[in-house]
């Protein structure tokens, strides 16, 4: 591929330590896409994404090219577009997704995360779940995912107004947990509010380990610093007071950040124990190892593919027990390959 040594390629592919245990095939999934941002799967193994300037397609499975199923109509300005995309807990039955974008009202940029529900290919309807999140060309945050819980988890950036993230009546800065119908948890750690964190900056990524339920949040930090955090709930995570560790007992320090270097990590993903998530800055696929038995200390990390795929959006993990990528170098800050962009397929070779 253009730009992309094929030294590095293979070099990468021998990069992989002893919990993934084997190297890599990549294969090329699907190609010539604009700005895929998330990735989810049914449970039947089609494959739903986000592209920023407003759609969302649908590869099914053994399908070699997408299909449309939705349009929305989007502010993409800047980093802001349609963003995340996650499906409903009972998804075969009902045909409901929830969608992230930007909008804009007159001279402001908003965020709001809306139900769709789907008939016969199309998606027909959208109802909006919550609203007025601030927007901004940049620091969106923009992730959504169905917790253990089957609540909604949902990532916001400070829309470039940092002493947002510290205002406990602003959406922005913030990790928000919501029922799918929009309704506040009981238990949320702020009564009657869907702010589950605060002081964040721009958060892009939410995995959870599936033996520890502890949930890894990957966000971008200023120059440098940027960082993964294990959140918990009423935390306080410091931005923009603090950016990375030793911000002191006010706040909760990350388990692990890229001190003066950076990578715009974004999305993540578990797979066999490990954590993973993409970088758009540092154009690669992270790895962080995690002890047992808690699966929240960090025991080692490696960076995969360095500068092979360039930018680097969203990991999952698919229902065949595979992990997916979505590259982003057609979002105006890479160097894209006449075929970019993709999704890529993770094969552990036999």
């Amino acid at each position: 591929m253009k730009g992309r040594p094929a030294l590095l390629l293979l070099l990468s592919l021998f990069l992989l330590g002893t919990s993934v245990s084997r190297p890599f095939t990549v294969e090329v999934v699907v190609s010539h896409l604009e700005i895929p941002w998330a990735l989810d799967f049914a449970p039947d193994g089609r494959l739903f994404f986000t592209e920023r300037p407003g759609r969302i397609q649908v590869l099914d499975p053994g399908a070699s090219q997408p299909r449309l199923v939705g349009r929305l109509a989007v502010a993409h300005e800047g980093e802001g577009g349609l963003l995340g995309v996650a499906l409903d807990r009972d998804f075969s039955r009902n045909g409901r997704l929830y969608a992230y974008y930007t909008y804009r009202q007159g001279e402001r940029l908003w965020n709001r995360v809306v139900r769709l529900i789907g008939e016969g290919g199309r998606i027909l309807t959208e109802e909006t779940v919550i609203d007025r999140i601030p927007g901004a060309p940049i620091h969106n945050g923009g992730r959504i995912k169905v917790g253990p819980d089957g609540n909604l988890y949902i990532t916001t950036g400070d829309a470039a107004n940092p002493p947002l993230a510290q205002d406990l009546t602003s959406l922005a800065g913030k990790i928000l947990r919501i029922n799918p119908d929009g309704s506040i948890p009981g238990d949320n750690p702020f009564a009657g509010s869907p702010v589950y964190s605060l002081g964040h900056r721009n958060p892009q990524g939410l995995a959870w380990h599936p033996s520890s339920q502890a949930l890894f949040v990957t966000e971008h930090g200023p120059i440098g610093h940027d960082e993964v955090n294990l959140v918990q709930p009423g935390k306080n995570y410091g931005w923009p007071h603090v950016a990375g560790s030793g911000g002191g007992p006010r706040f909760l320090d990350p388990i692990l950040e890229s001190g003066q270097g950076t990578w715009a990590p974004s999305g993540a993903a578990i797979y066999r124990g490990d954590l993973f998530f993409a970088a758009l800055r540092g154009q690669h696929l992270h790895r962080i190892v995690l002890s047992p038995p808690e699966f929240t200390r960090i025991s080692s990390e490696e960076r995969l593919f360095p500068s092979v795929y360039g930018r680097l959006r969203d990991v999952v993990v698919g229902p065949d027990g595979l992990l997916y990528l979505a590259t982003n170098n057609r979002d105006g800050r890479g160097s894209p390959a006449p075929d970019d962009d993709k999704i890529l397929r993770l094969v552990p070779a036999r």
